[in-house]
């Protein structure tokens, strides 16, 4: 009882005191669609980046548009109204893989858009032009696949480990390919304004039970971005909490995985310089009490006293 007792304590604390809106740092600003894994369709994983001073934002998934920017507008984050945000200030999506919850405010919100590019690894494009553009699921909004194509959206792929610009941005972006529940993919991107860097991992497994070596690799590439204070925020997942069998984890993490993979990342790291980046945990799904289950565990299990944060829909989260 006691130690349920502390634990609820921690997590009050800790998630008050990195609760949305405070002002970690300047070099980005990031605007929370949607933030859960799950049933809930109005608020699933999509976030809005854009650099501080800027109103070019990219949209990194989508599973949640529309809902999501209204929740914002209530906030007072956002201002005016919710269908001009989406057609004027998001410049392009940044699609980490071609699940519903990540996809679905995409396609329902395309009749409203304006044109704009979808960007992603081209296994993630072919699925959208094969399976949701297509006049049998909606229709095709896209530059590719069945005809007539309506062309408001333009498909760029993105080859893994190459820097491309996000147009109508300021920023810049890398891909690299992670696994989710393998043989499936999924994506992280290295976003990039002048010298300061955000990491957004899409839905992944940890290596030791995917079989792989993709976060091996990543982790690897940003390390050095660590070691010299530019990358600012890492994005990952946690969907279940500890009590997951490995093999109901269908290429997500737990607290525990969480850890070990940071723990490898910071053993590629020099000192203290990896508790200088903010860890936006993303995906934790519902119900309502596994939800809280898997932050209680984060933030006691959390002995490398990494600043985690929780985000929280349509809430302003700016970083440095």
């Amino acid at each position: 009882m006691f130690k349920k007792i502390l634990a609820a304590i921690i997590f009050l604390s800790v998630y008050t005191s990195n609760s949305w809106g405070q002002e970690i740092g300047t070099a980005f600003k990031i605007i929370p669609l949607g933030v859960k894994g799950g049933d809930d369709e109005s608020n699933l994983s999509s976030y809005m980046i854009a650099p501080k001073g800027s109103e070019n934002y990219v949209c990194l998934d989508a599973g949640t548009i529309n809902a999501g920017i209204q929740k914002a507008i209530d906030q007072k984050t956002l201002r005016g109204i919710s269908e001009e945000i989406q057609r004027k200030q998001i410049k392009g999506y940044l699609i980490s893989h071609a699940h519903l919850d990540h996809v679905a405010g995409l396609i329902i919100n395309s009749p409203a858009d304006t044109s704009k590019n979808i960007y992603g690894l081209p296994s993630v494009l072919n699925i959208l032009s094969e399976k949701y553009f297509t006049w049998d699921a909606w229709a095709n909004f896209a530059n590719e696949g069945e005809k007539p194509q309506l062309k408001k959206y333009t498909y760029s792929p993105l080859n893994e480990g190459e820097t491309y610009p996000l147009d109508g941005t300021e920023m810049k972006v890398r891909a690299f390919e992670l696994s989710h529940g393998n043989p499936y993919k999924s994506t992280a991107f290295l976003i990039s304004h002048d010298d300061s860097y955000v990491l957004y991992l899409g839905d992944t497994g940890a290596d030791e039970i995917e079989k792989s070596d993709k976060l091996a690799n990543l982790w690897q590439t940003i390390s050095p971005l660590i070691n010299q204070g530019q990358l600012k925020a890492i994005f990952l997942e946690v969907s279940f909490p500890n009590e997951q069998p490995d093999k109901q984890l269908f290429g997500h993490l737990t607290p525990k995985l969480f850890f070990s993979e940071i723990g490898k990342l910071k053993s590629l790291t020099d000192g203290d310089a990896i508790k200088k980046v903010a860890f936006i945990v993303t995906h934790i799904k519902p119900p309502y009490q596994t939800a809280i289950k898997v932050k209680q565990q984060l933030l006691t299990e959390n002995i490398l006293n990494l600043n985690l944060i929780f985000p929280e829909q349509g809430k302003l989260l700016t970083i440095n």
